[in-house]
């Protein structure tokens, strides 16, 4: 069995790069998500911020620098274009403790709500289907949803359904949770149900990485605040730092244009 340090931050990133050929999407980004804090990651379209989460959590190969979960560093094998992790079974552990919730919903169609929110951890995890149901079911309930176990995604609206992939995601007991932008395919009266939910697990005290268009969410559930510009952090700190005094001529004109 591992040993997971419990001081140790849930994510660390130290330098890390990214391209996509010749084109570089990070250059050089350090951060840190402490246990039970909330991190939210802002900045122009195209600024690295869904690149950095995706990153995070191994779902794209980064080329150069670290990427530490739970003071476990992950193991690569090659270098620069041709850098992958070399250990299959810690990306898979890793993946199943950093649980990714997508702007598109991406719940599978031909499975009930209940059977979407069940599925991970029992065929991935190997758990109790029993167990996982009643869990499931408890989730589904948190996100104000326990009435439409048995009702396919088509049937629910936008916000509806992505507060069932919140579910599935909290249904893997993951060490945090990561938003990639979850409000911004949908309508402002369902984002808001989705902002609730949000704004709920922060305050239990859950790590998440968030990347958001929505400056106000940002502000009201961020422990820290990440101001992404060309691939680089431009600026970071508390929130009330950030938005009330931004130091950067580039973040000052980013909340000038998002608040216009």
């Amino acid at each position: 069995m591992r040993h997971v340090s419990e001081t140790a931050p849930v994510i660390e990133i130290r330098d890390l790069h990214k391209a996509y050929g010749a084109l570089e999407v990070l250059k050089g980004v350090s951060m840190t998500a402490p246990r039970g804090h909330v991190i939210s990651l802002i900045g122009s379209s195209g600024s690295g911020k869904s690149t950095l989460l995706r990153c995070a959590n191994l779902l794209e190969d980064s080329q150069q620098g670290e990427i530490i979960f739970e003071g476990e560093p992950v193991n690569w094998r090659g270098s620069g274009l041709n850098r992958h992790p070399a250990d299959r079974t810690q990306v898979t552990r890793i993946r199943t403790n950093l649980s990714m919730v997508f702007q598109q919903f991406n719940l599978w169609s031909h499975m009930t709500i209940l059977q979407n929110v069940m599925e991970a951890p029992v065929t991935v995890m190997k758990r109790d289907p029993a167990e996982v149901e009643e869990k499931a079911r408890d989730y589904l309930d948190k996100v104000g949803i326990g009435d439409k176990c048995d009702v396919w995604p088509a049937q629910l609206s936008g916000g509806q359904q992505q507060r069932a992939a919140i579910a599935r995601a909290l249904c893997m007991e993951p060490r945090a949770l990561l938003f990639d932008e979850p409000t911004s395919a949908l309508d402002p009266e369902l984002e808001q149900e989705v902002i609730r939910v949000i704004k709920a697990l922060a305050n239990e005290g859950r790590t998440m990485l968030i990347v958001t268009h929505d400056m106000s969410l940002a502000r009201d559930v961020s422990d820290h605040v990440v101001f992404l510009h060309q691939g680089k952090i431009e600026e970071e700190g508390a929130p009330d730092t950030l938005f009330v005094s931004p130091k950067s001529t580039r973040l000052q004109q980013f909340l000038s244009a998002v608040s216009a």
